[in-house]
């Protein structure tokens, strides 16, 4: 900064580097020539003189709803989730003690915590909520001393406690659940004719089919000995398992019962590995015929009960229509039949979530799947989702098939001092999520702000204390709580240098953050965000240009207030016959499969050129 502001008004030198105290005021110097005399004013007998002023223009924007101009947040915490519980690659101090937990907030006594030792008690000041914790004598004798507590900032506690049940890595099952209604019969030129031959035209099971068998070949050649079963869906739900016994086979009655479906698969037995079951499951998928309609809810159902009995076991599928029969049913054909029911995807998407499996969904371009809905099965669980054609089928099912489960059961909880918040999540210091799966590369982001009664508290403070707990199971069932404590600066400055900003990190929490909101349906405040931190991009690029960036976070921004506006047009259409609603209500049932598939790539967003070896774990 200059030492002489725009204004006229001086600065001192400071050793800090965003002081920007006011030292000298000068006073206003005399004027050396007097005003001008104002013009008077002509008056004119026959001309009316106007008796009101016109009216202001109105504004525009946020502001013609009352709603102030909002400026984003640069206060953002990314976690590498993928990274941090891969604990074979973890540089943190190992620990088989139990942590020391604040009895208020559940904070962890770590490296930055202050503590007083007395012969018969130890006490602990919590640095997160000021709880004042006495350590007794007897805790002292069970090693739970703050002398023998690790004082790391990283520390890996590993329980010795493990479930009952060891569990083989290579354990688990691969199931693909195939869509086999009228619809796979479409077909699409794959190749064109000529004056010698006739077009090449190719259906979309036939691709599934022939994706299917690449599937099972790879399988075969990197893991035989994982299981791999079969089942498929239209007017009714058949189970061929790993293609060596008797097909089950659910229709009518059996389509509506919930606990009658999730007992038949949780007690389906596949006892053959694909080394021994290759020919037959090769065989199945090739007499597969497509016909009837698209009985989706209780297939996952069944595929996801049978996956369920071990551990990091994947379920695939591959659908082209909207389920119209059974369980989970998307569409109401008359009046007559049961309402569409899209809460069994959220019911199936926590069940897999707790029992560790990974559900991946497949739909075909040009349809609507609702995806909106079924992808709920993936977006919980840790899978991917993705509209394909017959082109990119076979790629997208051999991507699947790549995602292994790293952890289950992750929850991650995030504390700050008392003061401050976590907006968009939680309205105090301490913010807990529910992660379930997680695969390699995963990212989340959270943002933090100061509460307004608070700010002048933190605003004499140099640094201020961040924790992370992350408590997850390894997929060799072992418990593991990691815990990283952090102190980060305060500036005391309103106006920090925007090329000092991480764009990698905003960019990331900005798609996730607005693609959450889209999601829950708030519209409007998804696109104020995306207009904050559009501005905000803009005084970045000018200080610190980085073509490769601007790019990337540029479109996602365009595309996520492209889908924003095209959903608060239709909310505002939809709510006119009704003065009940609004577009910041608008529901995500309006999003179309292409827009479904976009915002839920935005939720999984990863910074550009982000190594998993990255040393900087937790940053902000």
């Amino acid at each position: 900064l200059s030492s002489t502001l725009s204004c006229g008004l001086s600065r001192t030198h400071s050793e800090h580097p965003y002081d920007n105290r006011i030292a000298v005021i000068p006073e206003p110097m005399p004027s050396l020539t007097p005003p001008p005399v104002p013009p008077r004013q002509s008056i004119q007998k026959n001309r009316p003189r106007p008796t009101s002023l016109p009216p202001p223009v109105p504004p525009r924007g946020p502001e013609a709803k009352g709603q102030p101009h909002l400026k984003a947040n640069v206060n953002v915490v990314s976690l590498k989730i993928g990274s941090l519980v891969d604990i074979n690659k973890a540089s943190s101090i190992q620990s088989n003690q139990k942590p020391v937990y604040c009895g208020k907030c559940r904070a962890v006594m770590s490296s930055v915590s202050i503590t007083q030792t007395n012969p018969n008690s130890a006490e602990w000041c919590c640095e997160f909520c000021s709880n004042q914790n006495v350590l007794s004598q007897s805790e002292l004798k069970m090693g739970r001393s703050p002398l023998s507590t690790p004082r790391g900032r990283d520390v890996l506690y590993v329980d010795d406690e493990t479930d009952d049940d060891y569990m083989n890595l290579e354990n688990m099952l691969v199931v693909f659940c195939v869509d086999i209604s009228g619809s796979m019969s479409v077909t699409s030129e794959v190749s064109p004719g000529n004056s010698m031959r006739s077009p090449t035209y190719v259906s979309r099971l036939q691709a599934v089919q022939e994706a299917l068998q690449m599937a099972l070949s790879s399988l075969l050649k990197s893991s035989p000995h994982r299981r791999v079963a079969i089942v498929t869906f239209n007017d009714e739900v058949t189970v061929y398992g790993d293609g060596t016994g008797v097909p089950l086979s659910l229709r009518d009655w059996a389509l509506m019962d919930y606990d009658h479906i999730r007992e038949q698969g949780e007690k389906y037995c596949t006892p053959h590995c694909i080394a021994e079951t290759f020919h037959s499951l090769t065989q199945r998928v090739k007499e597969l015929r497509e016909h009837g309609a698209t009985a989706l809810g209780p297939a996952a159902l069944i595929s996801i009960a049978m996956a369920s009995q071990f551990t990091g076991s994947k379920v695939i599928i591959c659908t082209d229509g909207r389920a119209n029969i059974g369980l989970g049913q998307l569409e109401q054909e008359s009046p007559n039949s049961p309402p569409p029911s899209p809460y069994l995807y959220n019911q199936l998407a926590n069940h897999a979530a707790e029992k560790g499996v990974i559900v991946s969904v497949l739909t075909f371009e040009g349809e609507d799947c609702r995806l909106a809905e079924v992808g709920k099965l993936a977006d919980h669980t840790g899978g991917r989702i993705n509209i394909v054609n017959i082109g990119t089928v076979a790629t997208e099912i051999q991507t699947a098939l790549a995602d292994n489960v790293l952890a289950t059961n992750v929850v991650a909880t995030l504390l700050a001092p008392e003061g401050l918040y976590f907006p968009f999540e939680e309205d105090n210091h301490r913010l807990v999520r529910e992660i379930g799966n997680v695969t390699d590369g995963l990212e989340i982001t959270f943002q933090f702000a100061i509460k307004a009664d608070k700010v002048d508290t933190f605003l004499r403070k140099d640094r201020v204390p961040f924790q992370l707990q992350l408590s997850f199971k390894t997929r060799d069932l072992k418990k593991v709580t990691r815990v990283i404590t952090q102190q980060k600066r305060v500036t005391t400055s309103s106006w920090v240098w925007a090329g000092s900003l991480n764009m990698s990190v905003l960019g990331v929490h900005c798609a996730q953050l607005c693609a959450r909101l889209t999601m829950e349906g708030r519209i409007l405040e998804a696109e104020r965000q995306l207009k904050a931190q559009q501005d905000l991009f803009k005084d970045i690029s000018q200080q610190k240009p980085s073509p490769k960036e601007e790019s990337i976070y540029g479109n996602w921004i365009s595309t996520m207030r492209t889908i924003c506006k095209d959903l608060a047009v239709d909310a505002q259409e939809e709510s006119r016959p009704s003065t009940t609603s609004t577009p910041s209500q608008a529901s995500a049932k309006g999003l179309s499969d292409e827009a479904a598939n976009v915002v839920y790539q935005m939720k999984r967003a990863q910074s550009v050129g982000e190594s998993n070896q990255k040393k900087a774990l937790l940053e902000s």
